[in-house]
């Protein structure tokens, strides 16, 4: 049987051939990704450098669907502002809570812009942690590997964070959505069971000799 739900799936941008950045939102827009997941990295909250204000910004430019905006960088609080001036109205904007000394102040920021509010929770990041913003946020990016480098290996442990996250979204009302060494066996496992989007990189989406279109339409009919 196929799946038969409602689950989106996220371009994974930092993945993306740069060689001709436009080409590749274009095909992937055209072949029916749902958004485009932009990582931003400072080289201090996370031991790497990605994407730049600037590949951002042209991404909003070149395409009329959602962007995902996951900011791994040491107190967002201090320069959001710059991130928000330069997206639309309904974009998700990710922060780390750990890397804010008062992360509720910048998601209400991101609230009062007309963004969806998010938080990144790290496979080393317990739960209990992040009960209060639950409530304040409409996403949670649970993050399948360390942050700060695609290829990774999958950590088994965070089964079962996104198992007790499952049983807490409907009362909290927020979403799921999977980062990190999303293969066909999350989609298959995860989808059904309420977790609501994943981000797609090099293990399903990127590198392969197949037009994006017909790489998603085999995601979408995966069986389960």
């Amino acid at each position: 049987m196929e799946i038969n739900m409602d689950f989106e799936l996220t371009a994974s941008m930092m993945c993306a051939n740069y060689g001709n950045l436009e080409k590749e939102v274009r095909d992937l827009d055209e072949g029916g990704i749902d958004s485009f997941h932009i990582d931003i990295m400072d080289g201090r909250y996370v031991p790497n450098f990605a994407m730049s204000l600037n590949d951002m910004s042209f991404i909003a430019s070149a395409t009329k669907k959602p962007l995902d905006v996951h900011l791994m960088i040491e107190h967002p609080n201090n320069n959001i502002h710059i991130f928000l001036e330069k997206l639309r109205k309904g974009d998700t904007v990710y922060i780390h809570p750990e890397a804010e000394y008062h992360p509720s102040t910048t998601l209400q920021k991101i609230i009062n812009a007309g963004m969806t509010p998010g938080i990144a929770i790290n496979p080393g990041t317990s739960i209990e942690t992040v009960m209060e913003m639950l409530v304040i946020v409409k996403k949670v990016l649970v993050m399948a590997v360390n942050p700060g480098n695609a290829g990774q290996m999958y950590l088994p442990y965070v089964g079962k964070k996104i198992t007790r996250l499952l049983a807490l979204k409907d009362d909290t009302n927020f979403e799921i959505y999977w980062d990190g060494a999303c293969g066909a066996d999350k989609i298959v496992n995860y989808a059904p069971r309420g977790v609501k989007g994943f981000v797609l990189g090099t293990t399903l989406l990127f590198g392969k000799d197949a037009p994006y279109g017909e790489t998603l339409q085999k995601i979408r009919n995966l069986q389960f």
